[in-house]
């Protein structure tokens, strides 16, 4: 049996001034040989020895400091116990047999570090086409304009009617969704609970979801104007919430002035309009783009997509216009009367110099230095479907859309797909193992700020690929709301929307729903408890139990324990937690959600039965009443 010993990088044991750390380790025993912490200043190994600092109950406390690495912005860590048997080495994952790799050893970046208002937030995504029509006089109407190339027509729907079929003609369906509708329920989603929101594109795009930008400094006139999104912005900022917008800047849309591969710029009536790159070699524009040579007709689009050119960041213009001048993209967004938040980079991970995101890293970074030039508290987000470690080291973005190490783990859990929709059976131990190795390879302050969805315009929504099974929801839920990392809800999941595959993901939001589905209280319920309480938000996650059907593990900051148990099997289960491990003797749970009222802790040990199918949350409570 593996013994107990625990270290976090939360206030409460890790400590940094001037240079120095100090940390704290936690064991069961106190009997250990040597406890040592293993270090690497110049790349060659350093072993320190750690001193006994005091206890908690059974638990002892040891503590060392050392500097932080001088050579590189990271400074890596792990630790070793031995005795007269062996020894067990302590990684961001928990305890080994043997040293462990590096990949996985606890991390801290000295010098680059997100904001730590991320972490208090709870996002919500919207789909502004989708969300509520403010102000129809600017909807697009039928037969205003074509898509694809000007091969498909728009087509106009009333709100509420059902979406077109996955790899259909969505793109080209509109609703009326603005900018006007989002400002009109910024009440309504204080009653929710939400403290900040995050946009899908609103720059000028001929698509209903605006991945295709022809300007990238002006509001879709069928969102609304620069002035009003300044408006909504302000007024966000008034009610101390937050406003993150999308950003496309790998690709543009081939109506976009730079390419105008429909000729619509140099036939307009202004005269002095440069050609676009499409067709003419000899167009400004025509390196802002690949293009194959001695033909500027054939061209690199995103994944093959014809309508989505992508843009050339070894280009200086390119550069200049996205990030590099005082008036790029990045920066102008992020000043007044705009003041936004922050940025989530669209395949972020695809950019660079020609096909391959040759030198990505360099132009990633490059959006962060922009980003935080202009706002040091701006939010640096990257779209990544598939594990994005090697983005979250911190100089590069601060948290990520974590659909590998959040999203994936409970769809399979739960919904027994993976996210290509094949099937996948995992049970709670693989599920808390991969949970484990993902954070692991994070510095902490960068799992905080991982953006945790269960679902996003990209993905079906979870409760459809739950058929429906509302306590299979209920735990996804409570996951969301309590794991490591920022939660953020896709729009209308607080009111049971379901929805497939894009774009039927894409649904009209339900209004007069909200007033009548019970699933509003359940995520009101949560929220409330994710903002209250601070160990929710950046606390240390620490696992008290797990077999192949239940999960328990704790949230622990500054004296505030929050416990969450989660039972995925169809029956009843009775549980002896070892409360101990969190220096907790004598006490009660106190519940927080759940339907046992209290709980006594004895000895260390708390005895509770969890209903079948069912997730309880717990305040760990040192005083009997």
């Amino acid at each position: 049996m593996k013994p107990f010993i625990f270290h976090a990088q939360t206030s409460d044991y890790f400590h940094e001034k001037d240079g120095i750390l100090t940390v704290k380790l936690m064991t069961d025993r106190s009997d250990w040989n040597r406890v040592l912490l293993r270090h690497e200043p110049d790349n060659e190994e350093y072993l320190l020895d750690t001193i006994k600092f005091g206890a908690e109950g059974r638990l002892t406390e040891w503590q060392v400091s050392f500097p932080v690495n001088s050579d590189r912005d990271i400074t890596h860590y792990v630790f070793k116990l031995v005795d007269s048997k062996g020894q067990h080495w302590l990684d961001a994952r928990g305890v080994h047999s043997r040293v462990p790799s590096r990949e996985f050893h606890f991390k801290f970046n000295a010098h680059h570090r997100p904001a730590s208002w991320v972490s208090e937030q709870v996002f919500y995504q919207i789909f502004p086409e989708r969300f509520c029509n403010g102000n129809p006089s600017i909807s697009v109407k039928a037969g205003e304009y074509r898509l694809k190339e000007n091969t498909l027509d728009v087509v106009v729907k009333e709100w509420g009617d059902s979406v077109e079929g996955h790899n259909g003609t969505g793109a080209a369906e509109f609703f009326g969704g603005d900018l006007a509708g989002i400002h009109n329920k910024l009440d309504y989603l204080q009653e929710l609970g939400i403290t900040a929101l995050y946009l899908n594109p609103i720059f000028q795009s001929p698509s209903n979801h605006k991945y295709d930008t022809t300007d990238y400094y002006k509001v879709d006139p069928h969102f609304g104007t620069n002035e009003e999104f300044a408006a909504l912005s302000s007024d966000i900022h008034a009610r101390d919430m937050k406003i993150v917008l999308d950003a496309v800047f790998n690709h543009t849309s081939v109506e976009h002035p730079w390419f105008d591969k429909l000729k619509t710029n140099i036939s307009s009536s202004n005269l002095n309009s440069e050609k676009g790159a499409y067709g003419h070699s000899d167009s400004p524009y025509h390196d802002y783009y690949f293009f194959k040579p001695n033909d500027s007709t054939q061209y690199v689009g995103w994944k093959g997509i014809s309508s989505l050119p992508v843009l050339n960041f070894s280009n200086e213009a390119v550069r200049g216009h996205i990030y590099q001048s005082e008036e790029s993209v990045i920066k102008h967004w992020l000043k007044a009367p705009y003041d936004i938040d922050g940025w989530r980079f669209d395949v972020i991970h695809m950019l660079g110099e020609g096909e391959g995101a040759y030198n990505n890293a360099h132009y990633v970074k490059a959006f962060r230095d922009s980003a935080k030039d202009e706002n040091p508290e701006a939010y640096i987000l990257g779209e990544h479907f598939f594990e994005a470690s090697q983005w979250l080291q911190g100089e590069q973005e601060d948290g990520s859309m974590n659909y590998y190490g959040f999203a994936h783990p409970v769809r399979a859990l739960l919904a027994k797909q993976d996210i290509a929709y094949e099937p996948i059976n995992i049970d709670m131990f693989t599920f808390s193992d991969w949970l484990a190795e993902a954070r692991a390879k994070v510095p902490w302050l960068n799992q905080l700020s991982q953006l945790n969805q269960l679902d996003s315009h990209d993905t079906a929504r979870m409760l459809t690929l739950l058929n429906g099974d509302e306590a299979k929801q209920k735990l996804a839920l409570t996951l969301l709301f309590t794991y490591v990392g920022t939660p953020c809800l896709y729009y209308g999941t607080e009111v049971g929307l379901e929805g497939g595959q894009d774009p039927d993901n894409r649904r009209c939001f339900p209004w007069g729903a909200e007033q009548t589905s019970h699933w509003f209280s359940f995520h009101q319920a949560l929220i409330s408890l994710r903002t209250e309480r601070r160990s929710l938000q950046s606390g240390a996650y620490l696992e008290l139990y797990c077999d192949a059907e239940t999960l328990v593990f704790a949230r622990c900051l500054g004296g505030e324990k929050t416990l969450v148990v989660l039972n995925l099997s169809n029956k009843e289960k009775s549980l002896a937690l070892p409360l101990w491990m969190l220096g907790q003797e004598q006490g009660e749970l106190v519940a927080l959600l759940g339907q046992i009222e209290r709980v006594l802790i004895c000895n260390g040990t708390a005895e509770i039965v969890i209903p079948a199918m069912q997730s309880m949350i717990f305040d760990v409570d040192n005083k009997l009443d």
